[in-house]
């Protein structure tokens, strides 16, 4: 495995210099009729001074090979010369976005889900990106969507039918972000990438069951927010009642109690207004 070695090279301010003083030799060998001796100074000067002249932006590095060896990598930005004969390949340092692709997996329950991440990086070490893997670019994009299809596997998207789980996709964001980078970070750094964040960025059912899981969460609702109306109407009545016994407004016994009770739950859980009905007589008549 290369590791990065790092190298400052002289200026190229001095080389582009020495350049155009033999660039001007040469020409004025030229016009004086000594073609025997302009000839090879012009021909050194662009085969030894101008190949090495290299200009390296602000996060930018330029990885240098020399007949097949590894000589160094230049990260400091400005104009610089080095060796003529070595192979300079450009590498952007700067950070990247992968946007990924929607993919359909099943989580840990086997339900079909659509899950997609964003994954910020940047390359770290030059030597690894460029020798290590075949294409950096297309290795970040696999062992990303790989790392997601991972993370969904041994989560369920949602805890209805398993209650025990403590983290789930849907609503352990910041868990399963961390360990989505975790991953990220292990499976990339064979190639010198730096993952700086990782995000997932879309997540829902499959379309084939997203319907049927979609009336299963709104009859869930219901179901809770009936229980909830129960329960405070419940509390209501017994309110009531111990209100109206500890101030004696009327004595009720257990069949009025009783007749009172289920007339105010069904006042008070009705989905639908109620109609009022006068009672002219007794309940017993």
């Amino acid at each position: 495995m290369y590791q990065e070695k790092i190298i400052t090279p002289p200026s190229g301010y001095l080389a582009f210099v020495l350049f155009l003083l033999l660039l001007g030799a040469s020409a004025l060998c030229f016009a004086m009729g000594y073609p025997s001796v302009g000839a090879p100074v012009l021909v050194l000067n662009l085969v030894l001074l101008a190949p090495g002249l290299i200009i390296n932006n602000p996060n930018e590095a330029k990885v240098l090979t020399l007949f097949g060896k590894y000589v160094g990598t230049v990260k400091t930005d400005g104009f610089f010369w080095v060796n003529p004969l070595t192979t300079k390949k450009k590498v952007s340092l700067k950070a990247r976005n992968l946007n990924g692709h929607q993919i359909k997996v099943n989580d840990k329950l086997g339900n079909p889900i659509e899950i997609a991440a964003v994954v910020v990086w940047q390359i770290e070490e030059t030597a690894k990106a460029m020798f290590a893997v075949e294409d950096y670019l297309q290795y970040v994009t696999i062992q990303s969507e790989a790392a997601v299809r991972h993370l969904a596997n041994i989560f369920p998207y949602d805890n209805f039918e398993d209650e025990e789980a403590t983290i789930t996709l849907k609503d352990g964001a910041e868990k399963v972000s961390s360990l989505l980078e975790t991953e990220l970070r292990e499976r990339l750094s064979r190639a010198g990438i730096e993952v700086l964040e990782a995000r997932i960025s879309h997540l829902a059912y499959a379309q084939e069951i997203a319907s049927a899981m979609l009336q299963r969460q709104q009859a869930t609702a219901v179901i809770a927010a009936r229980k909830l109306i129960v329960e405070g109407a419940v509390g209501m009545v017994e309110m009531a009642l111990e209100r109206l016994s500890a101030k004696n407004i009327v004595e009720l016994d257990e069949e009025r109690k009783a007749a009172m009770v289920s007339n105010l739950l069904v006042v008070l859980c009705g989905d639908r207004n109620v109609q009022p009905v006068v009672n002219t007589g007794t309940i017993y008549s």
